[in-house]
């Protein structure tokens, strides 16, 4: 019992901590990404590379220095490197758009609307302009919206990526279907119920790595395991790359949570909703 209550209450701080904390937007070059020009979001509990051209994360790096990512743009590094990101939500529909630029990621222009203390706002949009996603920087989260959408198509929003820097045997995963630690190779493939989130973890990292879909719906949510990386994908079914069923607009969030346990991780994730 005083365990699970010290986790919410870590929680609880580590939510009210952030709010009071400021949120910058510098701009730079991801190395690790293979030389992409990027967005630099430094916030108190990450910090994001937004690819300029692409429109997707690159790296994203939490309070210890670690890319929870870890995408690389060489051709034919597949799922060691081009093929992850976030929110990687356009594909092969009329375009390829909002991933870390990748030899098949079709370009975005992009715009600041928003850059306070507390908020950073970045829209972008698909090269012949049916597309657009909008990027909330806050202290805690980071949210993806797509607000525009290409009449007849459908997209879906995945995370591609590391836990705790590395795809390994340590890595486990956290859903809001059940109170369970899944080994990270274990599947999923329903729709999560609400509020829809995923949660990625590894036994030496102190904190996971969350994903939250802000509306519930009744459409399939798919998780699967690949040897160097995640594939979540909210709206995907099957690992199908044509099971696509994302057509409204919707909101995402991706952050840290500073708790690996599951009580924890659900509080916080609660109070982002409220």
């Amino acid at each position: 019992m005083y365990k699970h209550l010290s986790a919410l209450l870590l929680a609880l701080l580590m939510l009210t901590s952030c709010r009071e904390a400021k949120v910058q937007l510098t701009h730079g070059i991801d190395e690790s990404a293979g030389g992409g020009s990027v967005y630099i979001i430094t916030s108190p509990s990450a910090t994001y590379y937004l690819e300029k051209t692409g429109g997707g994360l690159s790296s994203m790096i939490d309070k210890d220095g670690v890319d929870w990512i870890g995408f690389h743009n060489k051709k034919g590094s597949a799922h060691k490197g081009e093929y992850r990101g976030f929110p990687n939500a356009v594909h092969k529909q009329d375009g390829s758009y909002f991933h870390a630029m990748n030899v098949g990621t079709d370009p975005s222009g992009s715009a600041v609307d928003i850059e306070s203390e507390n908020h950073v706002r970045i829209t972008f949009t698909s090269d012949n302009e049916l597309w657009q996603g909008q990027w909330d920087f806050y202290p805690n989260r980071c949210d993806f919206t797509m607000t525009k959408i290409s009449s007849g198509y459908n997209y879906w929003v995945q995370y591609e990526g590391v836990p705790g820097g590395e795809m390994n045997r340590t890595d486990f995963w956290y859903a809001s279907a059940d109170t369970k630690q899944h080994p990270i190779d274990e599947p999923f493939e329903d729709d999560l119920p609400s509020p829809e989130w995923m949660a990625f973890g590894d036994t030496n990292s102190p904190r996971v790595l969350y994903l939250l879909h802000h509306e519930d719906d009744e459409l399939p949510d798919n998780y699967v395991y690949r040897p160097d990386m995640t594939v979540l994908g909210f709206g995907r079914q099957n690992g199908d790359k044509t099971t696509k069923h994302l057509t409204t607009v919707q909101t995402f969030s991706i952050g840290f949570v500073e708790s690996t346990e599951r009580s924890a991780i659900d509080f916080a994730i609660r109070k982002l909703l409220e």
